[in-house]
């Protein structure tokens, strides 16, 4: 990349006719970070710049191919964004999304979080090492430094260059490379013996947890080698402000022995963790759920006759309003003379089957894969409608997910389910072959 100067010509100033390249705002042994501007968006974005020459000399070229496909693989509120990748003979350029507040260390710096501010902080970190996880990707280097804060003071977790996929795994089903910042490794990382990536990973969440409602660090030492002593030993002592709870789930995460170490399912499930969770950690999913669940009244709706007119297969109106191919849908309805509570024991049972989780209201319902999909966790809302005080109309949708799955879903495992409750008229009785 051409240094700024009087000189400027339109190459020192764009990147691929797309890209205006800023000031720096950063820069580390291999890598120059500057602001730049998409020119077609308007967008700011931040553009990691690599030089080729150098990471080929170092033997990095896999280290940067492998944080390529971890942050394309990675899409999560709380994880940096990457937009594209782009290469010129000598450079390769991560396009990345510019996260505005600075590094979670800055205020840890400052002092130590209220325990409730850090909770905050833990439970978005927590989301986000859940989300890798479920896609088989170990961070390996977690720290408050790779820890960064948008404009709204939410945290992004960043810096994947570190990070191993599920195939690095030995035969022994281990990791086996020693990597990370020597006061946040967890012991068996030290040990160089193989350790389960999600294990060190959690042990490293513990130490960052300390900091934020410590101030400083568990493991402190001027000699390294005492320091790794004290973490192999798991020996450090929480300060006395620690609530109860917080010191629980601290010595839980900084077990030195991997195979009893606290899972993620685990700290998600703990009293400290699952305390007063704030807006901001929550999915846009469950607020809307909940949104929802709030403006449902006691009794089902009931319908006014536009809303019956556009529920009916013979009048669907959606074509006016949009062009959907037909195995492509990702809503069906039905209509049934069942109360809604039937309808709502008889989706708990689709969803037990399916080993689903269940959020329910009284004329709402909504199902949660636990398993990761081509695009996340396939959810389903079912909504339910009455239209006189005999027949309700049942609205299924897909909340989230790949609408593939969705309707493999339907087909498979819903509508066999619900078939002997789905109202079918006399006329249609009757012209059903034998």
């Amino acid at each position: 990349m051409a240094e700024k100067g009087n000189n400027r010509d339109q190459n020192s100033t764009l990147l691929h006719g797309k890209y205006e390249l800023g000031r720096l705002l950063g820069h580390g042994t291999f890598a120059k970070v500057y602001h730049a501007k998409n020119l077609q968006s308007g967008k700011s974005v931040a553009m990691k710049v690599v030089g080729k020459e150098k990471v080929i000399k170092v033997g990095m070229m896999e280290q940067i191919k492998r944080e390529i496909s971890v942050m394309k693989m990675v899409k999560h509120p709380h994880t940096v964004d990457l937009h594209e990748v782009m290469a010129s003979k000598s450079k390769i350029y991560f396009a990345m999304e510019l996260v505005r507040g600075g590094e979670l260390f800055s205020k840890i710096a400052r002092g130590r979080l209220r325990e409730d501010v850090a909770r905050v902080y833990f439970q978005q970190l927590i989301s986000a090492i859940d989300f890798c996880h479920s896609r088989g990707v170990y961070h390996r280097d977690l720290k408050p430094e790779n820890l960064l804060l948008d404009d709204d003071g939410n945290l992004k977790v960043t810096d994947f260059g570190l990070s191993a996929f599920a195939e690095h795994l030995k035969p022994d089903g281990l990791l086996h490379t020693t990597c990370g910042t020597p006061a946040y490794v967890a012991p068996e990382v030290i040990g160089k013996k193989g350790y389960d990536g999600s294990k060190a990973d959690l042990w490293s969440c513990g130490v960052i947890l300390y900091v934020l409602l410590a101030g400083f660090l568990p493991f402190q030492d001027d000699n390294l080698v005492a320091m790794y002593r004290k973490i192999y030993r798991g020996d450090f002592e929480c300060p006395p402000w620690f609530s109860p709870e917080a010191r629980r789930l601290v010595t839980k995460l900084l077990d030195p022995n991997p195979s009893s170490r606290i899972t993620i399912s685990k700290v998600m499930d703990s009293s400290w963790f699952k305390k007063s969770v704030p807006k901001t950690v929550r999915t846009k999913e469950d607020q809307e759920y909940e949104e929802n669940c709030e403006k449902a009244a006691k009794q089902p709706e009931t319908l006014n006759a536009f809303h019956i007119i556009s529920l009916s297969e013979g009048f669907d109106l959606s074509p006016l309003f949009e062009e959907k191919k037909r195995e492509e849908k990702e809503e069906l309805r039905f209509a049934t003379t069942r109360p809604a509570s039937s309808v709502i024991s008889r989706l708990e049972e689709v969803a037990k089957a399916m080993k689903f989780s269940v959020k329910k209201s009284e004329s709402t319902v909504r199902l949660q894969g636990q398993e990761c999909g081509r695009k996340g966790k396939l959810a389903i809302a079912a909504e339910i409608f009455a239209v006189t005080p005999s027949v309700l109309v049942v609205e299924v949708k897909k909340d989230n997910g790949d609408t593939l799955e969705y309707n493999q879903f339907c087909s498979k495992e819903l509508r066999p389910a619900l078939k002997d409750i789905v109202w079918t008229s006399p006329a249609e009785i009757n012209s059903t072959p034998a």
